[in-house]
């Protein structure tokens, strides 16, 4: 009794991989252009809400504030990615050839 594999045949370790695409055919740097870009208008947001509050021309408080605290959670996360990413490629510049 013959017994077949249930997944699919394993290529060799030493095969170059196929080049992998993103769904939407976008780059890395594109990908993190854009999401800096959304960063930076929730910057600009939050500072508008302010200006807005400090001149009269606003009375809502509670927007002000969900918008400045949006735009501190973006900053913070953008933050945290570009640390993750130092720190990869200081492992990386690490490793021996």
């Amino acid at each position: 009794m013959a017994v077949s594999p249930i997944g699919p045949q394993l290529t060799s370790p030493h095969a170059s991989p196929a080049p992998r695409s993103s769904p939407e055919g976008a780059t890395f740097g594109a990908s993190l252009t854009a999401s800096l870009d959304q960063v930076d208008q929730s910057l600009r947001a939050a500072d508008q809400a302010i200006a807005a509050l400090a001149t009269g021309k606003a009375d809502h408080l509670h927007q002000t504030m969900i918008a400045v605290e949006k735009a501190n959670l973006s900053f913070e996360l953008m933050l945290q990615i570009r640390n993750k990413v130092v720190a990869a490629y200081d492992e990386i510049s690490r490793m021996q050839m």
